[in-house]
């Protein structure tokens, strides 16, 4: 059994999709991130980042205690090496599937949140950093599209590249992406939604997600807490 630690964002539907899709057994725990739940002290003992998502697998491999895991990216490499499933076991197949993984992780997913952020969040309007994180986004999404032409999927075969990098498509709007102008990207991204699996992570515990609306208050506690520590550090 894995217990999940999620909130429905892209990064929590890569987790709870990857489960569905290798069939393993899981609980979904809610982590309200609205309400501040992932900086409880049960929660950062499990994810240190105070992000989500994470897990805990009560059955481990190798028998031993729970075994607890953050970060979405080593989520879905520890799954599949643990089912077998979703990575290649060739060197060379799995070297290309790690590529684009840390991609993902690195660039795809860190600069459409910064996007999102400024786009959606941020108490005023910065015409600068809207603009620097719209050129990024459409970078990578170009780069994404020349990918997969001539390809059903990232790598050729469906892994955990797809999985990791598709919900992150799911939130376009925000992002203000217009999906048409990567014909190939749009392709895909409807291959990868019409899958049954996906269709059941995209909902996992969708009855628990229940919170009230950010008010500017808590928004600022959410998305500016980071830019302050880091000011006072340097002051320090």
């Amino acid at each position: 059994m894995i217990e999940l630690y999620t909130f429905p964002t892209p990064n929590g539907h890569k987790v709870s999709i990857a489960l569905e899709e290798l069939d393993l057994p899981y609980e979904v725990i809610p982590i309200n991130i609205a309400r501040g739940d992932q900086l409880s002290p049960e929660f950062l003992a499990i994810s240190p980042n105070g992000r989500i998502p994470a897990i805990v697998d009560l059955e481990p491999a190798d028998a031993g205690p729970p075994l607890p895991i953050f970060e979405s990216g080593a989520i879905l490499i520890y799954l599949a090496r643990k089912t077998g499933q979703l990575l290649p076991n060739t060197p060379r197949a799995e070297a290309e599937v790690m590529e684009w993984v840390m991609w993902q992780m690195a660039n795809f997913g860190p600069m459409l949140g910064q996007l999102g952020h400024f786009r959606r969040f941020a108490p005023e309007p910065i015409e600068y950093a809207i603009g620097r994180y719209a050129d990024e986004a459409d970078r990578l999404y170009g780069i994404l599209d020349r990918q997969l032409e001539g390809r059903d999927w990232i790598t050729g075969d469906y892994t955990i590249a797809d999985i990791l990098t598709a919900p992150w498509v799911s939130f376009r709007g925000i992002h203000e992406i217009e999906i048409e102008r990567y014909p190939n990207v749009e392709r895909w991204w409807n291959a990868f939604q019409e899958r049954p699996a996906v269709q059941r992570g995209l909902h996992a515990g969708s009855d628990r997600w229940a919170a009230p609306p950010m008010d500017a208050g808590e928004k600022a506690r959410r998305f500016l807490r980071g830019a302050a520590s880091g000011a006072s550090a340097a002051k320090g």
